[in-house]
Formats: structure tokens, C-alpha cells, sequence
């Protein structure tokens, strides 16, 4: 089992009043990691809400029943809890009226999905975000040599936990299956989305477009869905944490490009399964494409994993100057361009250094991954 290092940050907020809710994909380890967060704490209870016996006392919010459900535990783990119908609306009386719990919640999507956690909790939760594994959890518990011997394992068949030991075989199935309806499917129920097939369409455009400019126009001809579509779709897949959105860096330079965006996937292997594409890196085309997927989105997992705020984008003018990845956190700017060769060395463009009072490009290739941790 890995250790995931936004335990540290839960750890901390354990003993304050608010809801903590922890989201995430499906398959990325909320409950594995609320039932290690549990372990120190004796006077706790896990509740599956998808289990039957329990959710009608829950969705009642009748005290008594929910006092003799809850007992004498101080802190209280709802798992699966987009399950409940309005959930929002029991974990506010839960606040409210039982001030004696702690409560943890964990969900899905559905829980941004529906609209039935946010007005009713408002000032009363604090939100977290678990992901696959990052890099430096790997580090952490394989050591880093082992990392970087299977990197292109990572790069092919990503980092979720129960895929990660596979064999390649293994593998290869089991994220297939996870890019299935599956990992969208309360998308497909919350949202009443009912072609699926247009929603698979739309993924697979948007994973042969990864470090390009996305257009929405462009989107909806390869779908055949209406731009208000494609750009709700969008807004519901980055909602259940499969994709995520990089936006044009700008101020008011004159040919920078400033309403642009970038998709990347929160994990190669899904971005690698839309595709169908799991061939080993000698014998791919993409390489560096899907080496920028892994960086960008390693850097959005680190952040998060330690609690910093940044704000992630890209830069590009209309005359062909570009910065793959920009960090800006505190006002202070740090610039990325992702090469998969050592060879090949970024070059910072004039007019960036000019505007921003940037002065240092760095690149980031296997060679020098460590950068990642610094």
C-alpha cells in the first residue's frame, strides 16, 4: 500500500469543526486512505453508505435513529457518500444539530455533479482532492531508482493504485476498463447523460490533442455534438477528474494568444486507452506527447498533494513563441518546456523575459525528472 501524502494535510484538519469531503476519480484510493487516516483514531467509524442497512437511517436526518447509528464514535467517515440522496442536506443537520461528530466524506464526482452538497454546506466543509499516484509518492515508497526504471511503464500504463503492480497484461485490461463508462458513470447518472458514445468520442479527440490548442468548434465537428455541448462535456469531465484544463497565459502583450486552452489527463494510462495505444515508447510516435501529459500532470498531483495554491497555463503568441508550462504562485512566475530528449534545449523567448522580468527557461527530460521535487 502507498502512502499518500495528502494525508499529512487531512491529518491536520482532524480536529477542526468543518466537514472535511475528500473527492476523487473512481479507483484512486479515498477509501483505502480515510481507513488508514482512521487507524489513530480508536473513537472512529467507517460507514459504507452504499450499504443498504444504513442509508435509509441516514437519509431520514431523524436524530435519535442517527445517534444510535453513530454511537459514541467522535469522528465519522461517510464513504461513497454521493450514494445518499441529499447528502448535502444530512451532513448539514449531521453540523448542525450533532455538533459531536467529526465528519469525513468521501465521493465521486456526483458529488460536484449534483447541486445538492454546495448551497447547503457552504461555509461548512473544506474540499480535498485525491488523485493517482504522483511520482514522488512512488519515490517515497519504491525508492527513486525504481521510479525511474519504470517510467515508461508510468508514461504507458499511468499510476492508479490498483494498476500500478499489474502485470502488463493485467494492465492493459484493467485500465481499459477503468476508461470505459465506467469512470464517467455518474456523469451518465447524475448528469442524465445518455449517449455515452458521444462522450467516449469527445475523450478520445480531446487524448489525440493533448499539448495542442483546443478548439471548441473543431471538437464539435469530430463529434458531431453542438458547441454548447462540447463545451458542458468539458466542464462535466473535468468535474469527474479525468481530464483538466490549461488556459493561455497573458497580460496585455499584444499577439499573445489569450482566450486558448490545453486539455491534459490526470493519467497517462486512461489518456493511453482512449487512444488505443499501448505500445512500448520504442515503437511509438507520440512520445513526447505523452511525456508532456505526465509532467504537466504530475506537477498539478504535487501541488496539490502538499497543499499549494498555483495557478497552472501555458504561453503561445500568434507568431509561434511558446512556453510549454507555466507555474505562477505568490505573483512569481516559474516557466517549463518539456522535452523527451536531453538533446533538445528550450530557449526562452525575448519577449516573454522582456514582459514578465522572467529570466530562467527551465526543461524538464528523463534525465532530470528530479526537478520535479524541487
Amino acid at each position: 500500500m502507498y502512502k499518500r501524502q495528502i494525508e499529512n494535510i487531512l491529518r491536520k484538519w482532524m480536529s477542526s469543526k468543518e466537514i472535511m469531503i475528500l473527492y476523487g476519480a473512481r479507483q484512486v484510493g479515498k477509501t483505502t486512505l480515510v481507513s488508514e487516516l482512521l487507524k489513530d483514531f480508536p473513537d472512529s467509524l467507517l460507514i459504507n453508505c452504499e450499504n443498504t442497512s444504513v442509508a435509509p437511517i441516514l437519509e431520514s436526518r431523524e436524530l435519535g435513529a442517527l445517534k444510535t447509528l453513530l454511537g459514541s464514535n467522535k469522528i465519522i467517515a461517510l464513504d461513497e457518500a454521493q450514494t445518499l440522496e441529499n447528502i448535502g442536506s444530512i451532513l448539514k443537520t449531521i453540523y448542525d444539530e450533532l455538533p459531536q461528530y467529526k465528519i469525513i466524506a468521501t465521493g465521486s464526482s456526483s458529488f460536484e455533479l449534483s447541486t445538492q452538497i454546495t448551497e447547503p454546506l457552504t461555509g461548512r466543509n473544506l474540499k480535498f482532492s485525491l488523485y493517482p499516484l504522483s511520482v514522488d509518492e512512488l519515490r517515497e515508497s519504491d525508492g527513486w531508482l525504481q521510479v525511474l526504471e519504470n517510467l515508461g511503464e508510468l508514461l504507458i500504463y499511468g499510476s492508479y493504485p490498483g494498476v500500478i503492480n499489474m502485470e502488463h497484461w493485467q494492465k492493459e485490461k484493467k485500465i481499459t476498463e477503468l476508461a470505459s463508462d465506467y469512470l464517467f458513470k455518474d456523469l451518465l447518472t447524475f448528469e442524465q447523460v445518455k449517449d455515452s458514445a458521444s462522450i467516449r468520442k469527445l475523450l478520445k479527440a480531446l487524448a489525440l490533442q493533448v499539448g495542442s490548442q483546443v478548439s471548441v468548434n473543431e471538437l464539435s465537428n469530430l463529434t458531431g455534438l453542438s458547441r454548447p455541448l462540447v463545451e458542458k462535456y468539458l466542464d462535466l469531465l473535468q468535474k469527474c477528474f479525468i481530464i483538466f484544463q490549461l488556459n493561455s497565459f497573458s497580460s496585455n502583450l499584444r499577439n499573445e494568444l489569450k482566450k486558448s486552452s490545453k486539455y491534459y489527463f490526470f493519467d497517462n494510462g486512461i489518456l493511453n486507452a482512449l487512444t488505443g495505444n499501448f505500445n512500448p515508447l520504442p515503437n511509438r510516435t507520440d512520445t513526447g506527447i505523452i511525456w508532456e501529459n505526465f509532467i504537466v500532470s504530475e506537477f498539478v498531483k504535487q501541488y496539490n498533494n502538499q497543499g499549494v495554491e498555483a495557478n497552472f497555463y501555458f504561453w503561445r503568441t500568434y507568431d509561434g513563441a511558446e512556453i510549454d508550462l507555466i507555474i505562477e504562485r505568490n505573483q512569481k512566475i516559474r516557466a517549463f518546456e518539456i522535452k523527451w530528449s536531453s538533446k533538445r534545449k528550450g530557449k526562452l523567448p525575448e519577449s516573454f523575459r522582456k514582459k514578465y522580468g522572467v529570466t530562467q527557461l527551465t526543461t524538464i527530460h528523463p534525465q532530470n525528472l528530479h526537478i520535479l521535487f524541487e
